[in-house]
């Protein structure tokens, strides 16, 4: 099922689709495997045997303590998916096992799409002042694309040992159906574009 509305979804009409949506349209054994090191993701044979094509984006967004805790709030209060054109409510918790929608419009369509949040990670070294934040999210059946994508996406923010502070996107998907092959590099081309468009609502925040 493929949720869409001519208007700006609802908040009862995004309750409604995570009521109607099924469980995560991937393989369970996939199931938070976002919180592994890309090179790990990259190295991983089964994952590319199964069809699934890595999308990985890392920029460099500032320097400092102050930069990261800007950048980790902004992650934590979904302004990297704050658009005109897509959105996710800001209220939604960052915890695992929350589902929540992430809505969008295409051409004259809003979609609702439903997700679940799968890993939340948070590690700090005071020692070696380094920190990173992130958390990931899987699609369910009922996600736009559950015709089109199936898979995982992980965002986070880093501050490493040369106090450089970096926002990663991670994500593993594949069509959802032999159908949507031909389809699907439109998809990875929104998922890149995506990606350059939440770095700079990031920084956004970050800079303000």
């Amino acid at each position: 099922m493929v949720f869409l509305r001519w208007n700006r979804p609802s908040p009862q009409e995004q309750k409604a689709c995570l009521e109607k949506s099924g469980g995560f349209n991937y393989d369970p054994k996939y199931k938070g495997i976002t919180s592994k090191a890309v090179s790990q993701l990259k190295e991983d044979k089964e994952l590319s045997e199964d069809g699934f094509f890595i999308n990985h984006a890392r920029i460099l967004i500032g320097s400092g303590t102050d930069t990261y805790e800007k950048g980790k709030v902004a992650l934590k209060n979904w302004r990297h998916f704050s658009f005109d054109w897509a959105f996710v409510d800001p209220a939604t918790p960052i915890q695992r096992g929350v589902k929540f929608c992430v809505c969008a419009k295409n051409f004259l369509l809003w979609t609702v799409m439903p997700l679940e949040i799968v890993s939340v990670d948070e590690k700090k070294n005071d020692k070696k002042a380094i920190a990173s934040f992130g958390f990931a999210s899987g699609t369910l059946h009922g996600h736009l694309l559950w015709f089109w994508l199936a898979g995982e996406e992980r965002f986070s923010i880093e501050l490493d040992e040369k106090d450089q502070v970096w926002y990663e996107v991670l994500s593993f998907s594949k069509p959802g159906n032999f159908l949507s092959v031909l389809g699907y590099p439109y998809v990875l081309s929104m998922q890149k574009r995506f990606a350059r468009l939440s770095t700079n609502a990031v920084l956004k925040h970050v800079s303000a």
